[in-house]
């Protein structure tokens, strides 16, 4: 993806964090919408929303696939939606690799957070902050509510009209080319919303960091430190905090909201903690960040000696130094810290000096802990894989893709799997799943035709092959026509 493009979809299709001042944490909820939901159905959102992130996730290089990254936001992320105005909503946190502090709400739930900005959090209540304000965007519909005031009817148009309008919002400059190809009436009436949509998040975004259990104050805390470094948005800022940067007012008024709070000391996760050290530890030549740990380690100048440690261990492992790291994740794991994160480093320290068995072993102890862990499941299915052990990662990934058949990764996993057993058939069916999980229909087409061509599946193989092609099939005639129609 073009540098471009890049800042189109990722720095600016997206409800900008800290665009404008608080209301009162006090005041009524707001209303839902649901007159934009008869304009723009749940249905639709998600599908452009879908769309849009599997564009990121192929084309984007600075989009992290790092199932460690996306367990930790995505355990946040789902408490602090549980703790939202809507429990059940269905949202998605992704990170990007980007020193910027940023987040960022999509379409259909779809929420980006920048590794500058969990980076920049100094606990994990302030980089809930952050979240809980994306998540209120998306349960209170504001980028639905501002695309379908124009009632467009195209998804393509409306993927345009909320990059036009939302680069707009956040760089005029990268935002030229998509200005001009939509209606520059439109974008500015879209621009009046985001005012209001901003208080509204800042406000129930604070509701929802305390029903979920973390300190309101560090809202405040992280807009404080923001301010403080405001040099850094000098030439990349949104549009508004450029003209209107964090205020005094706007940190009084977010200080009032806090004063009535109860104070509340909470603890963060050692897993906050060990995914900044995995960060930090990947953002310098493996020596060089092994050194730093090293020093923070002797000079005990860290929030987590657990985490200082485990960074050290990441990086020695990452600079191919095995022993250097066994000894680190063996001093990790007598002090009995609980962390699939410490696990999965563990057992890719077995398997890099040559002991997959014992590295096997730990996945298997580990996932008894941590079933929901997707960073152990795919750990353990690459194990296997890597042992030879053919039939026992066919049946485990079998039962994985029952709990979760919209995982890509699994059948991409599955796919691998196959093709080392020699059966060919399985293999393109999974590599067929792969591909439409992240949209890729001609891809997914394409696989079940060479399907069809092997000549080691049983009858019942091949049906399920024909009827899946006819399945697919179909939908790129709907595709086809839709696009013809221009619908």
């Amino acid at each position: 993806m073009k540098r471009s493009v890049r800042n189109a979809v990722l720095a600016v299709l997206a409800i900008t964090l800290g665009s404008a001042p608080p209301a009162t944490l006090a005041e009524d909820l707001p209303d839902l919408g649901e007159a934009a939901r008869a304009e723009l159905s749940p249905q639709t959102e998600r599908k452009i929303g879908e769309r849009i992130l599997n564009e990121i996730r192929l084309r984007e290089p600075s989009y992290i696939d790092d199932p460690e990254v996306s367990d930790y936001l995505n355990q946040l992320g789902n408490r602090l939606v549980a703790a939202s105005s809507n429990p059940a909503g269905d949202c998605q946190f992704f990170a990007i690799r980007d020193n910027t502090v940023n987040a960022f709400a999509m379409f259909g739930g779809f929420i980006g957070v920048n590794t500058g900005t969990i980076l920049t959090a100094q606990s994990e209540s302030e980089l809930a902050a952050v979240l809980a304000h994306e998540v209120a965007h998306v349960t209170q519909n504001h980028l639905a509510r501002q695309i379908a005031r124009e009632k467009q009817q195209s998804i393509a148009t409306m993927i345009a009209m909320a990059l036009a309008v939302l680069a707009a919002r956040s760089n005029s400059q990268a935002a030229s080319a998509a200005i001009a190809s939509a209606q520059a009436g439109t974008i500015q009436a879209q621009l009046a919303y985001s005012r209001d949509f901003e208080r509204e998040a800042d406000r129930l975004g604070l509701q929802t960091l305390s029903n979920a259990g973390y300190d309101v104050r560090a809202m405040g805390d992280f807009f404080a430190r923001l301010q403080q470094a405001g040099r850094v948005y000098e030439n990349s800022a949104p549009v508004y905090l450029r003209s209107h940067p964090l205020t005094v007012e706007r940190m009084s008024d977010m200080q009032n909201r806090v004063d009535g709070a109860v104070y509340r000391q909470v603890p963060d996760s050692l897993d906050f903690h060990l995914l900044r050290a995995k960060l930090r530890a990947q953002m310098s030549p493996a020596r060089e960040a092994a050194n730093d740990f090293a020093q923070q380690l002797k000079e005990r100048k860290h929030a987590s000696e657990v985490a200082a440690r485990y960074g050290l261990a990441y990086a020695l492992l990452k600079a191919g130094d095995v022993a250097g790291a066994q000894h680190e994740l063996d001093v990790l794991l007598a002090s009995k810290a609980s962390s699939p994160m410490i696990v999965r480093l563990a057992a890719e320290a077995k398997i890099a000096g040559g002991n997959p068995a014992a590295a096997l072993t730990l996945f298997r102890q580990a996932l008894q802990r941590y079933p929901q862990s997707r960073a152990l499941v795919y750990g353990y299915a690459e194990a296997l894989l890597g042992n030879r052990e053919y039939d026992q990662g066919v049946r485990f990934l079998d039962a994985q893709i029952q709990l979760a058949a919209s995982d890509y990764k699994l059948h991409g996993l599955q796919a691998k799997t196959f093709a080392a057993a020699g059966k060919r058939l399985q293999q393109h069916r999974a590599q067929a799943e792969f591909y439409f999980l992240q949209g890729q229909l001609g891809a997914a087409v394409e696989q079940l035709q060479f399907a069809q061509q092997s000549t080691d599946g049983n009858f019942f193989e091949q049906s399920a092959v024909d009827a899946r092609l006819r399945e697919l099939r179909k939908l790129q005639a709907e595709e086809a026509k839709q696009k013809r129609g221009g619908s």
